[in-house]
């Protein structure tokens, strides 16, 4: 009866403490299982992934599909289809300058995102917040991934 009890109360912390009120990033939309599922999936091939990374290395500012394109050695045709899913998924944000269009990564929706995922991190241990986690719940950090260039046979 107290496992019940217990589990019960653990629901209920977890439905309070939804992405929407979540303290790991606060101020940034909600977001729902579908649009997670969406963008991991835009972000499940490694060149898309390249893609958005280096948006990312490049945010707030952005880049052109040419510097994108001369960056990852992608032909013009197949880094548009990848900007248009990334935009689909809502993690690509776009603006015309002049003539040319300058692709952003969208940080809001990153974060929500990352948020999403680690929303009820360690909440099963009774703890309420990110802050409560123990360090090897913390991220990982990584070094900048070298930018590669494929080399002609």
């Amino acid at each position: 009866m107290l496992d019940k009890l217990l589990q019960c109360y653990n629901i209920g912390i977890m439905k309070s403490y939804s992405l929407a009120t979540s303290p790991i990033y606060p101020g940034h939309a909600p977001i729902d299982a579908a649009r997670a599922v969406t963008a991991l999936a835009a972000l499940a091939q490694p060149s898309r992934l390249a893609i958005f990374r280096a948006l990312v290395e490049h945010a707030p500012g952005g880049l052109t599909p040419g510097e994108l394109s001369a960056r990852h050695d992608i032909a013009p045709a197949t880094l548009s289809f990848h900007l248009k899913e990334l935009a689909n998924a809502g993690l690509v944000t776009d603006r015309r300058e002049g003539r040319r269009i300058r692709y952003c990564a969208d940080l809001a929706s990153m974060n929500a995102l990352v948020g999403y995922l680690v929303d009820h991190c360690c909440r099963s241990a009774g703890r309420v917040t990110a802050a409560a986690c123990p360090p090897e719940c913390a991220p990982a950090t990584h070094p900048p991934t070298p930018t590669r260039k494929r080399t002609s046979p």
